[in-house]
């Protein structure tokens, strides 16, 4: 797995959408330079241009998500889930946004949302590898809650719940060892989970 910076303590993969295929040079010269912007640790300036070239393209799903993206890398969670949960009603064909909505719910340990969000990226584009890989990890936080519950209502279980509760913890932990030791390479335009994976897809 790549690391990359800010952590949200999550082993998930968010998502960075690269150019659109075919979009006109300005656009893309646009998208470009909030990437920039953002590369430096610029994200008020990046956020204040994606502002500027949104007030007259107000349905670029490019640069919606760019500024989702540059939200959760400057820490605005509630400001990046409102981008990304807006971008899903608007486009509910792009799997993207649900992957990186999922990333943030899982973060505040909201993990039937994220399941949830998950479940729809897959079910728009069932070849999204990200999405999967995200979902198992969701669904073995899950596990791990039930399995923890269990233990709660019922000591007896412990016995048996307890070596599945390491193995779930270890795997997790594992994880996150493995990312720091990996070198920091800033996304563009944003920031992912420390432990986070990141990929770039392209929409035509």
């Amino acid at each position: 797995m790549k690391h990359i910076p800010r952590a949200l303590s999550q082993v998930l993969r968010l998502v960075i959408l690269a150019t659109i295929l075919g979009a006109p040079s300005a656009y893309a010269d646009d998208y470009a330079d909030v990437n920039q912007l953002a590369r430096s640790g610029k994200q008020t300036e990046a956020l204040a241009k994606a502002d500027a070239y949104l007030a007259t393209n107000p349905r670029d799903p490019q640069m919606r998500f760019i500024k989702g993206v540059i939200l959760t890398d400057a820490g605005k969670t509630d400001d990046a889930i409102a981008t990304f949960t807006k971008l899903t009603q608007d486009y509910p064909e792009l799997p993207e946004p649900y992957n990186n909505l999922a990333v943030l719910y899982a973060a505040q340990s909201q993990f039937d949302k994220a399941r949830a969000a998950l479940e729809m990226a897959v079910r728009t584009n069932p070849s999204y590898a990200i999405a999967y890989e995200n979902l198992g990890d969701v669904y073995a936080r899950l596990a791990a809650q039930s399995y923890a519950r269990a233990v709660q209502l019922d000591a007896s279980t412990s016995a048996s719940v307890t070596p599945k509760l390491t193995l779930i913890r270890s795997m997790f932990a594992g994880s996150a060892k493995g990312q720091k030791a990996a070198a920091a390479s800033p996304a563009a335009a944003a920031s992912a989970p420390a432990t986070a994976k990141t990929s770039t897809t392209q929409k035509p």
